[in-house]
């Protein structure tokens, strides 16, 4: 009876006393002024981390294009926050979690609407676009998994001459109108006019222009693929040529007579990247507007950048979303609008 009775109020060191005594003494180690003291380094890179995010338009460009390659993977340094709370937790640091709010503040304020789903019923509209790889071991089936997404228009970047009439077969049933320029190519549920290519710089053709005579009315379509951009250790992150084939197309499509405008393609770029400003500026990303979550579509394998885009003017995006995969390195998507 004696030993039930210690062990029911904790007189041997367990139960609830003991729960509590170690409550008190956590509660202690936290009023201690040195927690005010312990974790100025974490306190130091968290605030660095919130800075990067906040002034991350000033990083910049003529190095190594610095800016540009922190703006294409910019929503992943939000990664930096879980481990530095983590790591201020273990210091026992209230410096360091104060500093912490800088961080999540920002990118709160950066990437928070981008994580419910803005999508919406209705629209009139649906387009797909998708880099099939000019390596794509079956062009097939990848033409009938991008058909199979419903789309009106669909737009193919990176097309191997020899691989067209594949795609021509696989989408001929669905799509009566199309036309190739070079490595892309448009293909329609309805009639197109004026399909011709657009100079970006490249030296062959990467890009077109066609009016897709819908039964809302004309709208311009472009189909670009931007060229590639690549990470060196002694050049930092070259996109040279795609800056310039951005602004190229900038050029083309401010001056594009067509009020409703839509840029289906690959950019090898993020709408974050300052370099694609004279295209991004014009239009509106239908993901950014009404898709769900970040839409990443680069590397097919594991995703961790959006440079596939989908981009309007003149008409209200409804809904955006990602295919799955079809056997490119790229994932295809889609968006729906309203005409």
């Amino acid at each position: 009876m004696a030993q039930a009775y210690m062990q029911e109020t904790g007189r041997d060191g367990t139960g609830p006393e003991r729960a509590g005594s170690r409550a008190r003494r956590l509660m202690d180690q936290w009023r201690d002024r040195d927690v005010w003291r312990r974790g100025v380094v974490l306190a130091a890179l968290a605030a660095l981390l919130g800075l990067l995010m906040l002034l991350h338009t000033h990083l910049p460009n003529k190095v190594g294009n610095l800016g540009s390659l922190t703006e294409t993977f910019l929503p992943w340094l939000g990664l930096g926050i879980p481990v530095l709370l983590v790591l201020a937790v273990l210091r026992r640091s209230a410096t360091a979690l104060v500093a912490l709010l800088l961080p999540i503040v920002v990118w709160t304020n950066l990437f928070g609407g981008l994580l419910g789903d803005k999508s919406g019923k209705g629209g009139n509209f649906t387009v797909a676009s998708h880099n099939v790889n000019a390596e794509n071991p079956d062009p097939e089936r990848t033409a009938k998994d991008v058909a199979a997404s419903g789309a009106d228009v669909v737009a193919l970047e990176e097309l191997k001459p020899s691989a067209v009439p594949t795609y021509e077969r696989a989408l001929a049933s669905t799509y009566k109108h199309h036309s190739v320029q070079g490595t892309v190519g448009i293909w329609s549920k309805y009639p197109l006019q004026l399909a011709q290519p657009v100079d970006i710089r490249m030296g062959w053709t990467r890009a077109l222009r066609a009016t897709v005579k819908t039964p809302q009315g004309p709208v311009a379509v472009y189909v670009a693929h931007l060229p590639s951009v690549r990470v060196k250790f002694n050049a930092g992150f070259t996109a040279g040529q795609r800056d310039s084939s951005a602004e190229a197309l900038g050029r083309a499509i401010a001056q594009e007579p067509e009020k409703k405008v839509i840029l289906l393609g690959d950019l090898n770029g993020t709408m974050n990247d300052r370099s694609l400003a004279p295209i991004t500026s014009q239009l509106r990303s239908a993901q950014g507007a009404a898709g769900d979550g970040f839409g990443f579509s680069w590397p097919a394998s594991f995703p961790m950048a959006r440079i596939d885009q989908i981009m309007v003017r003149g008409m209200e995006p409804v809904s955006a979303w990602t295919l799955p995969d079809t056997g490119s390195d790229h994932l295809p998507v889609a968006a729906r609008v309203k005409i």
